[in-house]
């Protein structure tokens, strides 16, 4: 069966050359310098009035191929008489009629120095079908155009002559041995302008012994169907085996997609489908080799298309493709549990997270005051954070309420947070208009802190109360901070725009508990305050004189300082 097989492909081959369809796959090339040497270009269908134009890459430019002595176009053959090295590059064929323009055809050539000692030059060597001891074995010489005048043609092997195949093209020996193998020579005598050119082709012959010989096969079923989507980048495998690593023998083959009768092109840059070149590879000891079919985008029309693999060595072996469309299929239950696990996770940790910050509310707010160094007090025009309103007679002088107004709010406020406060009766100098004095200094400050005690009452508290709120409330120029040094509930004659106030603006002493820096309460004072750098009174040039000075009218002894924060 081999070699009726083989006759088969011989005549495959020659089929496809007539027709110009093969002429993609012999790139790229080795031409051998000083001789004839021709590039087909792939015709296909032929169009009314259609023309071949050939151009070669220089620097990174296409320049078209003009006729000359040395190179000649016919039809659609580019023909060089000789070939020479500088012709080494990329050339491209481009079939246009004027009107319609085919895609063009990349060819690279590379032209080899000759080894003017033998008769073959080893680059120019191309490895053939690995022959069988015992089976039969075909040679053909190279191909040449049919207008070319041929006039004699040698064959060698291992560079002596075989005498008795001289003018043939094709013959071939009935039963190898092992002593067939070796390098066999064609050089074919031309004549074109009154000058002889050869063209020389060497196959190498490698002869194996009785071993069984392995058989190339594609691998998977003979039809495929895949499942894709439009828009959907897809690429086929077609994957055949061709034979053991161990001892393989390189041999030639053809490896191309067929869709409706017509050979699929190699890849472009703006090729949307195409194949790719193929490539080999070993796994497990096997020798495989892969081309791929490369749809950049499915489109409708590639739906449910018959795509066929074709694999040719000494017969052609096929292997089927179609795409159909993908249903949509219901989500795998571990997919949807899976996903419902992680949906109330998130769901719980958003919750989570939500209940923290509102509980933490105040010491994340402060914490970003920090971090950012927020200062709400530059270019305000205000000398004061805040104006303290508080008892003004009170009986002893030296009470706990006066003690908490002019000792541990200044002390905290202004030594530890860097606060600056305006008290009456520190920071007043007596002898002037109180009324007037009180909303001045009132509208020099940023807040207005109100602490209300058992003994809050007098005539001069009720109109800090009543000119801070007004401010507040109806002229929106401060913002009031009630300390509730006795809870609200004790009073009945509080102006009821007290109870406007929101929670965030009323905070509540609560003795030794609330003494603590890092109590709830100046937490929560603080964030009431505007915002601003911390800074110790040490920190603010304050000394403790001054301290003294400020607070032994009152009956109240100051406490050491601090050190800066």
């Amino acid at each position: 069966m081999y070699p009726e097989n083989l006759a088969v492909l011989l005549l495959l081959i020659l089929s496809f050359i007539s027709s110009g369809k093969l002429c993609m796959w012999r790139s790229p090339i080795n031409a051998l310098e000083e001789e004839y040497f021709l590039l087909c270009c792939s015709e296909g269908p032929r169009v009314e009035g259609q023309v071949a134009h050939w151009y070669k890459e220089k620097e990174g430019k296409q320049v078209l191929v003009h006729r000359e002595s040395r190179i000649d176009l016919n039809g659609t053959n580019l023909q060089f008489w000789p070939v020479v090295l500088n012709d080494t590059g990329i050339y491209d064929c481009c079939l246009s009629n004027g009107i319609q323009e085919k895609p063009c055809k990349k060819w690279s050539l590379n032209v080899v120095k000759r080894d003017k000692n033998n008769c073959f030059t080893e680059e120019h060597v191309h490895t053939g079908i690995v022959g069988v001891v015992g089976k039969s074995y075909f040679f053909t010489c190279s191909d040449t155009d049919d207008s070319v005048n041929v006039v004699d043609l040698t064959w060698y092997k291992n560079c002596v002559e075989i005498v008795d195949k001289r003018g043939k093209e094709k013959w071939h020996i009935d039963q190898l041995t092992e002593e067939d193998g070796g390098k066999y020579t064609c050089v074919k005598t031309v004549v074109h302008a009154g000058k002889r050119y050869n063209s020389t082709s060497t196959t190498r012959l490698k002869v194996k012994g009785t071993e069984e010989n392995v058989t190339p096969k594609l691998i998977g079923p003979d039809h495929n169907v895949f499942k894709t989507e439009i828009g959907k980048e897809e690429i086929l495998n077609c994957t055949v085996f061709l034979g053991y690593s161990k001892n393989f023998v390189r041999f030639q083959y053809v490896f191309y997609w067929i869709e409706s009768g017509v050979i699929i092109e190699t890849c472009q840059k703006s090729s949307s489908l195409c194949q790719m070149e193929e490539y080999e590879y070993d796994k497990d000891g096997k020798k495989h080799a892969v081309s791929q079919l490369w749809f950049k985008s499915v489109k409708e029309e590639d739906i449910n298309s018959l795509y066929t693999c074709t694999f040719t060595e000494n017969k052609p072996i096929t292997q089927t493709f179609i795409l159909q469309k993908e249903s949509n299929p219901d989500l795998p239950v571990h997919v949807f549990t899976t996903g419902m696990i992680m949906a109330i996770m998130f769901s719980f940790v958003a919750v989570m997270m939500v209940i923290l910050c509102v509980i933490f509310k105040i010491e994340l707010f402060l914490l970003f005051r920090v971090i950012t160094g927020k200062d709400e007090t530059l270019e305000d025009g205000k000398l004061y954070d805040a104006f303290v309103s508080y008892l003004k007679d009170s009986t002893p002088i030296c009470g706990e309420e006066r003690k908490f107004a002019l000792e541990i709010l200044p002390k905290t406020l202004e030594d530890h947070f860097g606060y600056k406060l305006c008290i009456f009766e520190r920071d007043i100098s007596p002898g002037g208009a109180i009324v007037d004095d009180i909303q001045s200094f009132i509208d020099r400050s940023r807040r207005l802190i109100i602490i209300l005690s058992r003994n809050y009452i007098s005539d001069q508290v009720m109109f800090e109360l009543e000119i801070g709120l007004h401010k507040a409330l109806v002229e929106r120029k401060i913002k009031v901070i009630l300390i509730e040094y006795t809870p609200k509930s004790y009073f009945d004659f509080l102006p009821k725009s007290l109870e406007l106030l929101s929670s965030s603006q009323v905070v509540k002493w609560k003795e030794e508990k609330s003494l603590p820096l890092n109590s709830k309460f100046w937490k929560k004072l603080r964030y009431a305050m505007p915002a601003k750098p911390t800074m110790s009174a040490v920190c603010q040039g304050v000394t403790l004189q001054d301290r003294q000075k400020r607070t032994s009218a009152f009956c109240i002894t100051p406490k050491p300082s601090i050190a800066c924060y």
